[in-house]
């Protein structure tokens, strides 16, 4: 397995000369180059495989990353960046991809903070275009994430990287117990090793728009696996930054795909957000540089997961609160069956005052008909019994003398 990287001054295939980084990520680096033949400036990326795979599953990226240019050259769209070519050398694949003057959106929130939501809401129309004509050649991104959308002038977008595209016309290539994602940005579907629609990539992209409005991933945890449990079981956060894109932010991260937002109401949604005036709301307040740069690796690198690891984890958390309901039913009953018994009940959070306290005369009542009807009732019951017994004997006594 071939570990070598590229650097500046280097030729690719013979004709791609690269030049200097564009971006770096955690399913490779993007260089900057100039195909020699053509003459013009391109952007290829090296694919640097993970170097804790197995045979079997490094055959298995590197497949689905030549699939990348496969898949993307099936369609055009002007906010896609376009694949011209795919090369094999050092033992792995090279995309060669249209060069846009651009910088990440990863990038731009990293390096000036949250992005205004109306600039947001136009990001969220140019990535809808280009996913809808994804979507309609039957090709699912599956990895929606800041590091994989180019901002250009006037606040454009392009959505680029397919490395981890599904195809309707291609078989699976997905290992058992390998899970390939940026957690953050991950849909809830994935996580649950459902098969991949069009409706993972949307949720993709509110968490991406999110990520952008308020500058910071909505459920980034600082670990992958309780960033996972968080996007399965957790509400998107507060938005203070949002304003107008609220609700079609929450709509694209709604858990169940059948209650998520479509493409074309999200668009709507975004175009109306588009309409309203720019305002002055309140803008989250940028970050220490190290900060962002430490969230902005953990939000958007590629790890490997494992569902079965996930769904144990998950069980484990649902027997904590499964303890933890036990326990505080088990204090609640030992609580009352001490008063019952009129020992001293366990100890208890003081309970808050009464709003209007009953008058005193009314347990005064109360106690003297406990202890007043009860022993009446009690001794009605006696004489009863006694009654009854005594028919019985005097049935039993004429019988005998009968006989």
């Amino acid at each position: 397995m071939v570990t070598e990287s590229g650097a500046p001054g280097r030729v690719v295939a013979g004709r791609y000369r690269l030049q200097s980084q564009l971006g770096q990520g955690g399913m490779g680096t993007v260089w900057l180059a100039t195909d020699a033949v053509l003459g013009r400036d391109v952007a290829v990326k090296e694919v640097l495989f993970p170097p804790y795979l197995a045979a079997q599953e490094y055959r298995l990226l590197f497949e689905r990353t030549m699939r990348e240019a496969r898949a993307t050259a099936r369609f055009e769209h002007p906010q896609v960046t376009t694949v011209h070519d795919v090369v094999e050398q050092d033992g792995r694949p090279w995309i060669v991809m249209e060069h846009v003057p651009s910088k990440t959106l990863a990038q731009m929130v990293q390096e000036n903070g949250p992005v205004p939501a109306h600039l947001v809401a136009r990001i969220g129309v140019d990535l809808l275009g280009g996913l809808h004509a994804a979507h309609e050649a039957g090709i699912v991104h599956r990895d929606v994430k800041p590091d994989n959308v180019l901002i250009g002038k006037g606040w454009h977008a392009w959505l680029t990287d397919f490395g981890i595209a599904t195809s309707s016309g291609d078989a699976s290539l997905t290992g058992t117990g390998l899970l390939l994602g940026s957690p953050s940005y991950m849909a809830p579907e994935r996580i649950r090793d459902e098969e991949p629609g069009p409706a993972v990539d949307l949720w993709s992209l509110g968490a991406t728009l999110f990520t952008a409005v308020e500058g910071r991933p909505p459920f980034e945890r600082g670990d992958p696996m309780a960033t996972l449990f968080a996007v399965t079981t957790e509400p998107p956060p507060e938005m203070p930054a949002a304003g107008p894109l609220a609700p079609v932010l929450t709509g694209l991260l709604a858990k169940d795909p059948a209650r998520r937002l479509t493409a074309e109401q999200a668009r709507a949604g975004l175009e109306r957000a588009l309409a309203e005036p720019v305002g002055t709301a309140p803008r989250t307040q940028p970050r220490s540089a190290a900060a962002d740069a430490e969230s902005r690796e953990r939000g958007n690198r590629v790890e490997r997961l494992d569902p079965a690891e996930f769904s144990s984890m998950a069980r484990d958390a649902a027997k904590r609160l499964a303890g933890t309901t036990v326990r505080k039913i088990a204090r609640k009953a030992a609580s009352s069956a001490a008063t019952r018994l009129g020992g001293a009940p366990p100890p208890q959070p003081a309970p808050a005052p009464a709003r209007h306290p009953r008058p005193p005369t009314r347990r005064a009542r109360r106690f003297r008909r406990r202890w007043v009807v009860v022993p009446l009732v009690l001794v009605g019951v006696v004489l009863a019994l006694l009654v009854g017994v005594g028919l019985v004997l005097f049935g039993l006594l004429g019988d005998m003398l009968g006989g």
